[in-house]
C-alpha cells in the first residue's frame, strides 16, 4: 500500500496565483473586448444589428481564444521554469503539457515527473474549465443580442 505524504504548500500556493493571474488576464481582456464591441458594434439599446453580427462574433471569438492562449502560457512558463524534473524541460513541451491540461485533452502522453507536482496540473484543468465556461457565457451573450437586434430589425420592416 502506498503512503498518504503531506502536500507541499508551494505547489498549492502557486496554482491559486497562476488562477488568480488567469482569472485576472481573463477579467481585464474580457472587460477591454466588452468596450469594443459596444463602441464598434453596438446600438443604442446595446443590441448588435444583423449587419453587424458576424463581424462581433469573430472579434469576440478570435479575442477570446488570444487570453485563453495567455494564460495557457503562464502555466507553461511555470510548469518550464519552477516545477522540478526534465520531462518538461523545453518550452515546447510545457506548452504542449499546459494546452492539453487546460482544454482538459489529457492525453497522457506527457505527464508531470515529479509526483508532487502532479496536483498542480489538476488545478490548471479546473481552471481551464473555468475560464472556458467564462468565455462561453461572453460568446452567447454576443449572439443572444445579435438575434435580439435581428428579431428588431425584422419588425420593422
Amino acid at each position: 500500500m502506498q503512503e498518504l505524504t503531506a502536500l507541499h504548500p508551494g505547489i498549492i500556493l502557486t496554482g491559486i496565483g497562476l488562477i488568480v493571474a488567469t482569472v485576472l488576464v481573463h477579467a481585464l481582456g474580457t472587460h477591454a473586448l466588452i468596450r469594443f464591441l459596444v463602441r464598434r458594434y453596438a446600438n443604442a439599446s446595446g443590441l448588435i444589428p444583423s449587419h453587424k453580427a458576424l463581424p462581433a462574433v469573430i472579434w469576440t471569438a478570435m479575442a477570446l481564444m488570444v487570453l485563453h492562449v495567455i494564460e495557457i502560457q503562464l502555466w507553461a512558463l511555470t510548469y518550464l521554469f519552477i516545477v522540478p524534473g526534465d520531462t518538461l524541460d523545453t518550452y515546447e513541451k510545457a506548452t504542449y503539457f499546459s494546452f492539453v491540461t487546460y482544454t482538459t485533452v489529457g492525453y497522457g502522453d506527457v505527464t508531470l515527473s515529479t509526483q508532487d507536482w502532479r496536483l498542480l496540473s489538476g488545478i490548471e484543468a479546473m481552471d481551464g474549465i473555468l475560464l472556458a465556461g467564462w468565455s462561453t457565457a461572453l460568446l452567447f451573450v454576443v449572439v443572444q443580442r445579435s438575434w435580439k437586434g435581428l428579431g428588431r430589425e425584422g419588425r420593422k420592416n
